[in-house]
């Protein structure tokens, strides 16, 4: 019989407030997220769990606290993918395109990340702003080569193709 340590179960608890979290994130109801992301990362802090109260803040208008999250996941685990390609969104969001780049660049090469088209898409729509039209296009193609069904690379890749026609 394999007996649960006290810090076994912190660590459960952790998880299941943050799939708890999660799900109302999903649902809309991010101040209650938000609530749960915190007490997940107050019992045990994880990478996930500050990205994701991130992703909360930003959809509450606090890209600033979104950043701050994410720089705290990245320093739990660098070899996570999302916390790199989000600052980089929070950033072209800002209007701040050349501060992104690195950030962006980064989640392209990072270990752990099941959604390496999403920072190629953007680290595009930073080189479009800035009319780097062919990085762009290379760019928009790597994210539809690792996920052919991306529709916004594929509407990006179209309007650029118009555009420098």
């Amino acid at each position: 019989m394999v007996t649960m340590t006290p810090m076994g179960s912190l660590v459960e608890l952790a998880i299941k407030i943050f799939q708890d979290a999660y799900r109302l994130q999903q649902a809309g109801d991010l101040d209650l997220a938000a609530d749960l992301y915190r007490r997940s990362i107050e019992i045990h802090p994880t990478a996930e769990a500050h990205t994701y109260l991130g992703f909360a803040y930003r959809h509450q208008g606090r890209l600033e606290d979104a950043i701050a999250e994410c720089k705290r996941a990245i320093a739990i685990d660098p070899a996570f993918g999302n916390p790199y390609n989000d600052i980089g969104a929070y950033l072209i969001e800002l209007g701040r395109l050349e501060e992104a780049i690195p950030w962006l660049e980064k989640a392209t090469q990072s270990e752990r990340y099941e959604s390496y088209q999403f920072p190629w898409y953007n680290l595009g729509r930073v080189y479009v702003s800035q009319e780097l039209y062919r990085k762009a296009t290379e760019c928009f193609h790597h994210a539809l080569d690792i996920d052919p069904d991306y529709a916004a690379a594929q509407k990006a890749l179209d309007r650029l193709r118009r555009t420098i026609q």
